[in-house]
């Protein structure tokens, strides 16, 4: 290495080689030498989005370490009429989490099924849970899901209950179904907004959009069911 004396000091005048370094990992176009002397990614934000609309298993990428997750429960089924209007069921509830994953591998992602609508005079069903569970690692982090609505009730009974949410950072619990003067009314979510049918005529009712919110009661009466809620969802967000 050649040196050039500058008044009374000695400075070098070019750089350290990478091969005299001695660092871990391998240096390249796309990496930094950290400060514990080993070479890491130079990039970061946001990597990829894994989207469940099933139940399975969310597997970290290589190069990972931070994920945010949303999850949403799923919708209860609304309740079916006899002498008058089957009410809403209750939307699913709503966990939005930011995860340090450093030290997780995997994760189970459980998406609740959607509440059934009740038959003639029938309660609809509640509809499932979704949660984001750690299934291999040490993260330590609390499971985040949202619960499902429950179902309406049938011939002018209640709207059925919005499903709790726990476990994030924002949580948003699912709204009620159901309300005066149109009980049949199927509940809203974060991503779903109550929602009925215009015309007595449909059988079972209009399905809503989107994800997690509760089904629509029956407009009709005497052989009138209850239309389903609508399935849960979980998105996982993952950031270098």
């Amino acid at each position: 290495m050649a040196l050039t004396k500058v008044g009374s000091g000695v400075i070098q005048d070019d750089a350290v080689g990478i091969a005299n370094l001695g660092a871990t990992g391998t240096a390249s176009s796309t990496t930094f030498l950290r400060g514990d002397n080993a070479w890491a990614s130079a990039a970061a934000g946001l990597n990829s989005v894994q989207t469940f609309t099933a139940t399975g298993t969310w597997t970290k990428p290589a190069g990972i370490t931070k994920v945010i997750v949303e999850v949403m429960g799923a919708g209860g089924g609304g309740g079916g009429g006899n002498v008058s209007k089957g009410a809403g069921g209750g939307g699913g509830g709503y966990s939005k989490k930011f995860l340090d994953v450093s030290n997780t591998t995997t994760a189970t992602c459980t998406i609740g099924a959607a509440g059934a609508g009740g038959a003639s005079n029938a309660a609809g069903s509640a509809g499932g849970l979704s949660n984001f569970v750690e299934l291999v690692g040490s993260g330590g982090w609390s499971d985040v899901q949202g619960l499902g609505g429950s179902g309406g009730a049938p011939t002018g009974g209640n709207g059925g209950a919005g499903g709790a949410a726990s476990g994030g950072d924002l949580q948003i619990d699912g709204g009620c179904g159901g309300v005066p003067n149109e009980n049949n009314v199927g509940g809203g979510t974060f991503w779903t907004p109550q929602h009925y049918s215009l015309s007595g005529s449909p059988n079972p009712p209009t399905a809503g959009t989107g994800y997690g919110g509760g089904g629509e009661g029956s407009r009709g009466t005497v052989g009138y069911g209850g239309a389903a809620g609508l399935v849960g969802l979980i998105l996982v967000w993952e950031y270098k």
